[in-house]
């Protein structure tokens, strides 16, 4: 994973709402349900964008989370900064925690820099517009994930073969 939970979680968030037509609000639960995280969790990380100016967030009759600007305005990097920090932008690759250098670089620079050339410019170039709608919903429960495991026999392998789960 390339992003904590919560960047990954904020993500997905917006990649619905992105999808949503003109701007249209959603309630946090309705969201939480979507991305498939606790509410309480989705609160948090839904504050935190609002904070960052990426979504409005209002109270009341007609309230819920939108996107504060249109989905093609919002480059993937306003979204991962707000919990990434300085972690969105990676330093040297053999020196954790400190910066790349030209001067006194480390062995893996050249390649390293090349890479980090191409992860900044994803991030400040793709906006939620190209990942809207991307939103594979997570699997509820055992029989979302696939059909059932078999062995040689073609007999279910379930661990418990009264409560296996259909296809």
């Amino acid at each position: 994973m390339i992003f904590g939970a919560s960047t990954t979680h904020a993500l997905r968030a917006l990649a619905y709402l992105a999808a949503k037509p003109d701007g249209e609000a959603s309630l946090r639960r309705e969201l939480a349900r979507e991305v498939g995280v606790p509410a309480p969790y989705l609160a948090k990380v839904l504050g935190a964008l609002a904070r960052a100016g990426v979504l409005i967030a209002a109270r009341g009759v007609g309230g819920g989370y939108r996107l504060a600007r249109p989905a093609d305005q919002i480059a993937l990097v306003d979204v991962v900064e707000p919990f990434e920090g300085d972690g969105v932008r990676p330093g040297c690759l053999l020196r954790p925690g400190e910066p790349c250098r030209e001067d006194g670089p480390c062995s893996a620079h050249a390649a390293w820099a090349q890479v980090k050339t191409v992860y900044e410019r994803f991030l400040r170039t793709t906006t939620l517009a190209d990942i809207q709608g991307g939103l594979v919903a997570p699997a509820r429960d055992a029989r979302a994930a696939g059909p059932r495991r078999t062995g040689r026999t073609g007999r279910s392998t379930h661990p418990n073969p009264k409560r296996r789960p259909t296809t």
